[in-house]
């Protein structure tokens, strides 16, 4: 007789089959492959990892690694680091930095030897390992496998969490087709993977980027069957979903469903608003919605001004949107990237030097990293209007933050040459990844 789990994953997989219709094929995950074993040298794993000379050791390891651009010198050195010292594989940054550096070379290769290489420790890891294992995949844009690797878990990791992260693989790799049939399959064959709401939230945010949009709806009943409760997030996803594809009457229908299960809407639930009608050039009544959010609440954040901020300068009404700027501040929310990316060259772009110089000091000031085309383009204006030193100023601030001097620099005078532009961004960006490795770490002690 079947057991009361294997016979809900089994209704639940029934209830899915009529949700995910798709006249594309459906993606099957590939069988996992055999990793190679790498053994574990004796010294260090069975010694205490402590101490300053081990630390040491250790920060050198990971600065070699942050400076290798070479894709086969960085996998042997990585998997050298990792067998030999369990601190090292504690290190999630060091992962997430080569995976992405291999996957920026074309090098997926690389990274399923790296991945692979690190498999062996999943029966003596914790959840959290294997769990990264699967993200990794996903972040390289390799669902298939991320399907491989969560197939091949010890069943004691086959958890709702790698489950979750390789949902997120599919979604990251646009593999939606995939990632429902996941959905259907894994829970059905794995009785001890129960999805939750955050699973039920990815899926949501799945059908979302597909035509017909019933079918997120239609998740939101299905939760409610397996005995879920949906959050805000789930509204909200399908909130954003509707009002990204201009469905308005859709998205009130979201409204009242929240109303009737007593879901309050939070600021997220009227940006996502806010950011439909800026779309439709409907900024005015974007301006009434923030201004209703002032009165009752919930209170605007930086997105919501952003997304205000955007519509004026969309329309060329900067002095609208220097305005909602300056109540961004008095109101207590920080300018954030999204802010100075859109009002910054808009600034500069009216000649408005003084007030882009101002905001570039604001982003240093903040450690707000912005694409460093948007201060390249501050510090040329400044040149062409022969404010050179404020130019320099801006670069030699941007040297201290790790911006690379290949992207920011002073750019030449007429018949000269950049005394900057034959020199590699190398240095810069091992001194940007270095420096975030050193915050984390203190974040961390």
């Amino acid at each position: 007789m079947a057991s009361p789990a294997a016979a809900a994953a089994s209704s639940r997989a029934r209830r899915l089959s009529s949700i995910f219709s798709s006249s594309t094929p459906r993606a099957k995950p590939p069988k996992p492959e055999p990793a190679a074993t790498p053994k574990a040298p004796a010294g260090e794993e069975a010694k205490p990892n402590s101490g300053p000379k081990r630390r040491k050791a250790l920060r050198k390891i990971l600065q070699d690694i942050f400076r290798e651009r070479d894709p086969d010198k960085l996998v042997s050195e990585f998997i050298a680091a990792s067998t030999a010292s369990q601190r090292f594989r504690d290190r999630h940054r060091v992962y997430e930095v080569a995976v992405s550096r291999l996957a920026s070379f074309g090098r997926c290769d690389a990274v399923a030897a790296l991945i692979d290489s690190q498999k062996p420790f999943l029966e003596d890891c914790n959840e959290g390992f294997a769990v990264r294992l699967v993200r990794l995949y996903g972040r390289a844009y390799m669902p298939s496998h991320a399907a491989a690797t969560f197939r091949g878990l010890p069943p004691k990791h086959k958890s709702v969490m790698a489950f979750n992260a390789l949902l997120a693989a599919y979604v990251e790799a646009r593999e939606f087709d995939a990632l429902a049939t996941a959905f259907e399959e894994i829970p059905a064959s794995h009785p001890t993977v129960v999805p939750s709401v955050y699973s039920y939230n990815i899926l949501i945010s799945a059908l979302c980027q597909k035509p017909n949009l019933s079918a997120a709806l239609d998740a939101i009943a299905l939760m409610e069957k397996c005995g879920l409760i949906p959050d805000n997030v789930s509204f909200n996803t399908l909130l954003n979903g509707f009002y990204n594809n201009g469905r308005f009457d859709d998205a009130e229908k979201v409204w009242e469903m929240m109303k009737e299960r007593n879901v309050e809407p939070d600021t997220k639930s009227y940006n996502a608003k806010l950011r439909g009608l800026v779309a439709e050039g409907r900024i005015e009544d974007a301006v009434a919605v923030i201004e209703r959010m002032q009165k009752d609440g919930p209170k605007p954040d930086s997105v919501s001004y952003n997304e205000l901020i955007r519509g004026y300068c969309k329309e060329g009404r900067l002095d609208e949107a220097k305005k909602v700027y300056d109540d961004l501040v008095k109101n207590g929310c920080a300018p954030n990237r999204g802010t100075f990316q859109t009002i910054v060259p808009r600034f500069v772009e009216a000649g408005e030097l003084d007030l882009a110089l101002n905001c570039c000091r604001e982003i240093f000031s903040r450690k707000c990293r912005v694409q460093c085309s948007l201060l390249q383009g501050v510090v040329t204006a400044l040149v062409a209007a022969s404010r050179v030193e404020e130019a320099k100023s801006i670069v030699e601030l941007g040297r201290k933050n790790y911006y690379p001097r290949k992207s920011l620099k002073m750019p030449p005078r007429t018949g000269e040459e950049s005394d900057v532009e034959a020199e590699p961004d190398l240095e810069d960006s091992v001194l940007y990844e270095e420096g975030c490795d050193e915050e984390e770490e203190s974040k961390n002690a």
